[in-house]
């Protein structure tokens, strides 16, 4: 029997290796998937074998990370409850189909994940597995007696760690779960769990990788700026790229200036509330520029109907419906969209602010002569408007000769 582990060489995935290996009587093959961690990724699989694999693959997957999962979610907009920016969210459908090219080479009749049983992650690892491959086995172990028996919290899991030398980055004067790709890290668990707790005094905010505390950030001012075609930005200051390296450039940018730190309690799809902090800089720079080439170039309606279909996209993303088909249908729609998002937006970046100080386009919808208060003759007449206002106003009229008008004030107490 072959298990395929989703392996990250944290402290839940390094107990995995071998509990499923004695469980199962099984051969344990371990993946990871490079989306961006960096450093992270040294020596991990070397810690795999030491734990019990039999074989580990570590799989580059930085640039279609960027260009097939990171940029289409960009040219939707997508920001989870008006905050999160999906960073953990849109990496876990590549990693699941990664995952399951492996198990199909390697013969695995099962896949495992080390996702809690009260997270998001078990639901979008196994959503992928399902659409990708519906007849794999899948094991969960949080979600089985015999292993919250032997592993009720993370205190247990750092001390099995420690017995065992296998060495894990968390541990007790550190306890919190941290989840880095090329689009961000996450923070949560441990010490987060309590929503009041401040990982930004001079005590905890060593916390934070990619970005500097505001407060430490450069005093100078730095101007920035992104050229888009299509939606994609292909460019910064002039100089273009892959997505995979403009991503990496906007997060030293943004990281120096201090951008793109969010604190904030979300809603699981499992149900309940939970607390996370993440940094996501180049992304917060990026949809901040997006957005102020769409202001020149996308149809008012059009812009209006995109923006009602955002947080359902981001719903879905959040959820783990990366591999459905409404989500694909709706990118559709949203690549669609963005076929004129053309031009530069020129941004002002200082101590974890964002200023837009200009944008333009070759094919802007912003005509100045029609804008002017100057009354510069244009194609607006403004005697035009006078009927325009009559037939909107014409059911409020009919309203109050009927009905006597809206309801003014509560004339209660």
């Amino acid at each position: 029997m072959k298990i395929v582990l989703a392996y990250s060489g944290g402290l839940d995935t390094s107990v995995l290796v071998k509990w499923l290996k004695e469980e199962y009587s099984a051969e344990i093959i371990t993946f990871a998937a490079d989306v961006g961690q960096e450093e992270e990724l040294d020596g991990l699989e070397e810690k795999a074998i030491a734990t019990g694999a039999s074989k580990h693959y570590t799989l580059d997957l930085v640039e279609e990370f960027a260009s097939d999962f990171i940029w289409p979610m960009m040219r939707a907009n997508a920001i989870y409850e008006g905050q999160y920016y999906l960073g953990t969210s849109i990496a876990r459908p590549l990693i699941g189909k990664a995952q399951i090219d492996i198990a199909k080479k390697e013969g695995a009749s099962h896949v495992a994940h080390g996702a809690t049983g009260k997270g998001n992650d078990q639901v979008r690892f196994e959503l992928a597995y399902a659409a990708l491959a519906p007849d794999i086995t899948i094991i969960s172990p949080w979600r089985m007696d015999k292993f919250r028996q032997a592993f009720p919290g993370r205190t247990e899991m750092i001390n099995w760690c420690r017995e065992h030398g296998v060495n894990v980055e968390a541990s007790a004067s550190k306890p919190y779960s941290m989840d880095r790709n090329l689009l961000h890290i996450s923070y949560e668990a441990g010490i987060l769990e309590d929503p009041w707790f401040d990982p930004t005094t001079p005590d905890n905010k060593s916390m934070y990788k990619l970005t500097v505390d505001p407060e430490d950030a450069p005093d100078q001012a730095e101007y920035v700026e992104l050229d888009f075609e299509k939606g994609d930005c292909v460019a910064i200051n002039g100089e273009g790229g892959n997505p995979a390296q403009l991503l990496k450039k906007l997060n030293k940018l943004a990281g120096k200036h201090g951008i793109g730190r969010v604190d904030i309690v979300e809603n699981r799809f499992v149900g309940m509330k939970s607390r996370g902090v993440y940094e996501t800089p180049g992304g917060t720079i990026l949809l901040h520029a997006r957005k102020q080439v769409e202001s020149l170039t996308l149809d008012r309606d059009l812009e209006h109907l995109r923006d009602s279909l955002i947080p359902k996209y981001a719903e879905l993303v959040y959820n783990g419906f990366w591999y459905a088909p409404e989500r694909e249908a709706l990118q559709a729609f949203f690549d669609q969209s963005q076929e004129c998002v053309t031009g530069t937006a020129r941004l002002k970046l200082y101590k974890g602010s964002i200023t837009t100080v200009g944008r333009k386009s070759p094919v802007s919808m912003y005509d100045e002569n029609i804008a002017s208060m100057e009354g510069v003759k244009s194609d607006y007449n403004p005697d035009d408007a006078s009927g325009f206002i009559r037939l909107q106003a014409l059911r409020l009229r009919a309203r109050a000769k009927a009905q006597n008008g809206p309801k003014v004030g509560d004339m209660r107490g």
